[in-house]
């Protein structure tokens, strides 16, 4: 048999991308539960709760824009603090392209780019550096599609659960609670393991100023462009020292 055609030279198929996207549904499906259920609690109707699964799909930031206008921020902060903090995604298409060797298709490429998460584009990059000729769009848009679907269906089972279908189990209702403030303490902890201590720190009293100055919208911001300035700082002398 032609090794050429081997299964291990094919194109990655749309069924092997749904495969390879369950580690990701398995740790969406949870977050995705915790999200509906806090969005509801905040005042969102299901059906609001469900649209932002659907068109923000942003993971933790829809924690922060519901907290943020069920707090009482404008639309227009509340937007551009998101933006700021998944700015990191204008780079993943760049980088994804870099190491592509195919033609790529303009309306499948517009489907999978949407689903670009940071576990999708994990997962990308894993396949293309094993073997960028198996990487594949079917591929892609299975992994994309998938994910996000189980986002969204987490969200609607998170959602309608917040209208009194955990009434009866309050142990259950209060781990639930809990998952926000767990999401966002692993992140920081994680950010200590990386070696960012100082970011992290200058991002933390940034915060705190905000908080303690004006107000919860006003202390993201502060914190996001504390964190950013410090890492252009540091980069930029680490970069001084390189060079001489």
């Amino acid at each position: 048999m032609d090794s050429s055609s081997s299964p291990e030279t094919l194109p990655a198929t749309l069924a092997e991308g749904v495969k390879d996207s369950l580690p990701i549904v398995l740790s969406y499906l949870p977050v995705a539960f915790a999200f509906g259920l806090n969005a509801t609690r905040l005042g969102f109707t299901p059906l609001e709760s469900v649209f932002f699964s659907c068109i923000i799909y942003a993971g933790a930031s829809q924690f922060v824009i519901t907290t943020m206008l069920a707090a009482g921020s404008s639309l227009w902060v509340a937007a551009l603090t998101v933006m700021a903090m998944d700015v990191r995604h204008v780079l993943y298409g760049p980088s994804l392209r870099s190491r592509i060797i195919q033609r790529l298709n303009k309306p499948k490429t517009a489907i999978w780019a949407f689903g670009l998460t940071d576990e999708v584009f994990a997962a990308a990059t894993a396949r293309l550096l094993s073997d960028n000729r198996r990487w594949s769009e079917n591929w892609m848009i299975g992994i994309a599609l998938t994910s996000w679907l189980s986002w969204v269906a987490g969200t609607v089972i998170g959602a309608y659960s917040g209208n009194g279908l955990l009434e009866g189990y309050p142990a259950v209702e209060a781990a639930l609670g809990f998952m926000l403030p767990a999401l966002f303490l692993s992140f920081l902890l994680a950010s200590f393991q990386r070696k960012q201590t100082l970011c992290v720190t200058a991002a933390l009293l940034g915060a705190l100023a905000g908080v303690t100055l004006f107000s919860i919208p006003a202390a993201i911001l502060a914190g996001i462009v504390c964190g950013c300035l410090t890492a252009l700082i540091q980069a930029f002398y680490q970069g001084t020292t390189d060079a001489s």
